[in-house]
């Protein structure tokens, strides 16, 4: 196995294995590779078996597919684990100061630190927000921050996710699939475990109970579109492990000014429900009114404080990828502090100098809608074809304020089990945040996301991706 031009987080020479990774690559090395190959496919089988798919849209067939799971372990030191809890702390802290500030007096706009029409002309910016309070002044009460890794102790931070961020589930049942078929290797590695999850999840939404609730203990339910909604699996996952009730849109109502839901004793008012609909199918008669996954007039209920809905709505603004420049700036005006984990430089197309330096530059850079996810609509320069660059200057001309880039990062690489053996492969990492009014927990570890495909950058799974487990070493 040779080392790549890119820092690898396993090997510091050829042959020379780093800290975190010794205890691993030396069990590694005296296994037998069939046997790991026959455990990688009853992975695959297990995964199948319970059901662990993802829909891919826009596509006629195959529209249902298994995450692949990779099962070498990404293992990160507990050193470097600490320097990175304690950035993403202060960013999510930083986000909700933000969200508050930007619903009520917005005072970071009127410090001119950023430029009032990039709220004014958002569509993520939603204004019936503007002077509502949620329970304990918490907005983002779950947030994923993708982070990516070009060095020995250079983290970036590649955008933040506090609107639905999901694959929580994906961490839990991949750890759960390692400690079954590999015991031994968790009897001589001190792995920080992730299983708590559910219940800080529990704890922490129960923790946000509205001021108006009538219920003797919180009640907490999860809204979902349905079955037919990519991340259908999670949400019926995490319901089931809080031990919430799973909901859709017509097993709710509003009664006396709360939101109840439908039981076999009658409709049961409900404290905080954990959306995962999208602000703008929320409530019919506040948002789209078309919707029909939402429940019609919830915002009143809302702003009445008789519900928390996690995340609050308008929370988007936050994640938005034209504000994201302005992370660092955000982070020194709520905090006082400089940033501890780095944005990737960032070039706004809306503004003219940056759209010239982009279109001059676009076979070297990366290029993402503003309102993207999921790997769509974004453009991966070094790998795009001249047609596809000719395509999307056409698309950055007409609308340049839909976009932004950055620079090619070259991203770290751990091991997968590839037929030759162990091999490098790109990755990110998404650790998941739990905010509550006294407390923020941070999940020791995450979703690593994989591309599977060798040089490939893009590690949705969407676009071919796969998942690790994430280890974070106790030490």
């Amino acid at each position: 196995m040779n080392t790549p031009p890119f820092f690898d987080e396993m090997l510091s020479d050829p042959g020379s294995v780093r800290d975190p990774y010794k205890v691993y690559y030396e069990w590694f090395s005296q296994d037998d590779i069939k046997r790991l190959r026959r455990k990688s496919r009853e992975a695959e089988a297990f995964f199948r078996r319970i059901g662990i798919t993802f829909n891919v849209y826009g596509q006629e067939e195959a529209d249902e597919r298994l995450i692949p799971f990779d099962i070498v372990p990404r293992i990160i030191s507990g050193k470097e684990w600490n320097k990175l809890e304690r950035g993403i702390e202060q960013r999510v802290r930083a986000i909700n100061a933000f969200l508050h500030d930007i619903y009520h007096r917005q005072e970071i706009l009127r410090a001119g630190r950023i430029p009032y029409e990039l709220i004014s002309g958002n569509e993520a910016f939603t204004p019936e927000m503007i002077g509502v309070d949620p329970a304990g002044g918490v907005y983002t009460h779950i947030a994923g921050v993708d982070l990516v890794r070009t060095g020995e102790d250079d983290f970036y931070v590649l955008e933040d996710n506090v609107r639905t961020p999901s694959g929580v589930s994906y961490m839990l049942e991949n750890r759960e699939t390692m400690l079954q078929m590999f015991p031994e290797l968790f009897a001589q590695m001190k792995v920080r475990p992730v299983s708590s999850y559910p219940q800080l999840l529990r704890r922490s939404l129960a923790a946000s109970v509205p001021r108006g609730s009538r219920n003797s203990s919180p009640v907490v339910a999860v809204l979902t579109p349905g079955i037919h909604n990519s991340a259908y699996f999670e949400h019926a996952f995490l319901a089931d492990q809080m031990g919430a009730e799973l909901v859709e849109s017509h097993d709710l109502r509003i009664e006396d000014g709360y939101v109840a839901m439908r039981t076999t004793q009658g409709y049961q008012p409900i404290d905080v429900l954990y959306r995962r609909v999208d602000d703008d199918y929320l409530d019919p008669l506040t948002f789209n009114p078309t919707s029909l996954l939402g429940v019609p007039g919830i915002m009143d209920v809302y702003r009445a404080g008789n519900i928390t809905i996690a995340n609050a709505p308008g929370s988007g603004i936050a994640d938005d990828k034209a504000l994201y420049s302005y992370m660092p700036d955000i982070i020194e005006f709520y905090t006082g502090e400089r940033a501890i984990l780095k944005n990737v430089p960032t070039w706004r197309c809306s503004e003219p100098d940056s759209l010239g330096y982009v279109l001059d530059n676009l076979a070297d850079l990366v290029v993402k809608e503003v309102h993207g996810s999921g790997g769509y609509g974004m453009l991966v320069g070094p790998a795009a074809s001249k047609k596809e660059l000719a395509a999307f200057e056409a698309k950055l001309r007409a609308k340049p304020a839909n976009y932004i880039a950055q620079p090619t990062l070259a991203l770290s690489t751990v091991p997968i089990l590839a037929k030759s053996g162990l091999a490098p492969r790109h990755v990110d990492l998404r650790p998941f945040v739990l905010v509550s009014p006294n407390r923020i927990d941070i999940t020791p570890g995450g979703l690593t996301r994989v591309a599977l495909k060798k040089g490939s950058l893009v590690v949705n799974s969407s676009q071919g991706g796969g998942t690790k487990d994430t280890w974070v070493l106790g030490d």
